[in-house]
């Protein structure tokens, strides 16, 4: 594959090797930069001690029915729980990756000096230097048979536009790119490296090659194509496979003034997949906001710090409101009367370093604290178990025994409605017709370390049919699978994961007024 620009070396975002640097520019007006530094400013660059001033990404929202997309909701996630346990699995089972090689290491140069650092566990505990913000509007992919949320950006020089699926449970971002050997269908055209003047490709040399798995045989450096091949997979028929690389990515923003202008990411690792399989209806690929080091979150640390948030409008509001994800410290949720924070559990103790564990206690229904037994919640020596906070899952999940027993006190509790038992995709389901203002048990989450997550029944209860038929919008998973807090009951609350202090934050928000 053709390398296009010029490379004194290899630079990663949040890390930084000798002689590079990785950094954003902006540029003021409406328009967007064709490339190059001219008229640009590095906002790093203040009088004020170097921080960067809050500002808002404006992105579309896609209108849909979530209603009309169900059961496909459902399947997805399902595929996607069976994806993440296998990956799971797999880890604890001896694959090998350059992410496992603890015995390699690489002289990183981070902005407050040097020093020696085993790949990956250091590169997530690298000091954040920015406390200015970020934001960007996320789009909701109802309109295309998805739960999930999708992210606007522009990639390459001169910047093209591709929307991205938003993954708090993977780390690696890719596009679909040309020659697409193998690709799904998506909105808009493949991005092609050749048209881009900042696109480099990473050498196998390159010590951020280790940061990827290789696919399987795993294919030797030659001297006439040098580039880093990844192997990257979500399930047994979703994975991108492709080419390691460099590019500058660019992301429309709304200053606090009202103000429009464009940002550039220089140097973002990401994937230039070539071969692509999977689940990822409308979008021309992933941005991660896993825990590792190769996620879009951690490659941001060095400039906006260790913590980002987003906050999802209800999916049924009008299509002028758009959700939003923050990059950097909010300083308005922080202050917020009502937030809460439960503890992430440690990187060391989880399964795998990408996904943000949180260690649930027991739940209430109604008031009433479940008889849950303990060991439903704890991890398994094969690395089952646990919850995890997910973007990418539409509703919530719970193993077994305490779906049965969650949902069992649903059934209890629930008199006033007529139970409808003709519905496959979710249960139970409740009749609502006339109903003004229906009426249904509370439901809470209990955290180990004494936090509290109370939520509003349109959180967990999803409206099949308007005014008509609502049903528990929570499922059951094997037990030797895990639990998982989606998306759908995220809604309206601001949620914030703070990789320094490794907690989860949670506030009651109207999303729309963020």
């Amino acid at each position: 594959m053709r390398v296009h620009g010029h490379s004194n070396g290899s630079a990663l975002a949040g890390v930084e090797l000798p002689g590079n640097h990785v950094g954003f520019l902006v540029d003021s007006g409406c328009g967007i930069s064709s490339g190059g530094r001219e008229g640009g400013v590095d906002p790093m660059i203040k009088g004020d001690g170097g921080v960067l001033e809050p500002v808002k990404i404006r992105l579309r929202r896609w209108e849909g029915s979530l209603e009309e997309s169900a059961a496909g909701l459902k399947v997805r996630d399902m595929v996607r729980i069976q994806s993440l346990y296998r990956r799971i699995a797999e880890r604890n089972g001896g694959v090998t990756s350059g992410l496992q090689d603890d015995k390699e290491k690489v002289r990183l140069k981070t902005l407050s000096g040097d020093f020696d650092a085993p790949l990956p566990s250091d590169l997530l505990e690298v000091p954040g230097h920015g406390a200015g913000r970020l934001m960007a509007t996320l789009a909701s992919g109802v309109s295309l048979g998805s739960g999930e949320y999708f992210m606007d950006v522009f990639i390459g020089t001169p910047p093209k536009h591709f929307s991205l699926i938003l993954d708090t449970g993977s780390d690696l971002n890719w596009i679909q790119c040309i020659p697409c050997h193998d690709c799904f269908k998506q909105n808009g055209p493949y991005y092609d490296p050749k048209d881009s003047s900042s696109y480099r490709n990473i050498s196998c040399h390159d010590p951020h090659c280790r940061l990827v798995s290789s696919p399987d045989p795993q294919r030797p450096c030659k001297e006439e194509n040098p580039s880093c091949p990844y192997f990257y997979w979500y399930g047994d028929h979703s994975n991108t496979t492709g080419d390691f690389a460099f590019e500058t990515f660019t992301v429309n923003l709304t200053s606090s003034n009202g103000v429009s202008e464009y940002r550039r990411v220089e140097n973002v690792m990401f994937g230039c997949g070539h071969w692509n399989r999977g689940l990822f209806q409308g979008a021309a690929g992933l941005l991660g906001l896993g825990r590792g080091p190769l996620s879009f979150s951690s490659q941001l640390q060095s400039i906006y710090g260790h913590s980002f948030s987003y906050c999802l409008v209800d999916r049924n509001s009008d299509s002028s409101v758009s959700s939003k994800l923050i990059f950097g410290e909010d300083k308005d949720l922080l202050s917020h009367p009502n937030i809460n924070f439960t503890s992430f559990v440690p990187v060391k103790e989880s399964p795998v370093d990408t996904f943000y564990y949180v260690q649930v206690k027991s739940i209430l229904v109604g008031g009433e604290q479940l008889d849950i037994p303990k060991e439903t919640w704890k991890f398994g020596s094969d690395g089952s178990g646990g919850t995890i906070i997910d973007s990418g899952a539409t509703l919530s999940y719970f193993v077994e025994p305490a779906y049965k027993i969650i949902r069992d006190a649903f059934l209890r509790q629930i008199k006033n409605y007529p139970l409808v038992k003709d519905i496959d995709i979710l249960n139970p389901c409740y009749n609502i017709s006339g109903v003004e203002n229906v009426d249904m048990p509370e439901f809470t989450i209990l955290f180990e370390d004494g936090a509290v997550w109370d939520f509003p029944a349109e959180n967990y209860f999803i409206s099949l049919v308007p005014n008509e038929l609502v049903c528990l919008a929570i499922l059951g998973t094997p037990r030797t699978a895990m639990s998982m807090i989606g998306n759908y009951q995220q809604q309206n609350f601001h949620i914030l994961y703070d990789t320094k202090r490794s907690r989860l934050g949670y506030a009651p928000t109207s999303c729309a007024d963020v």
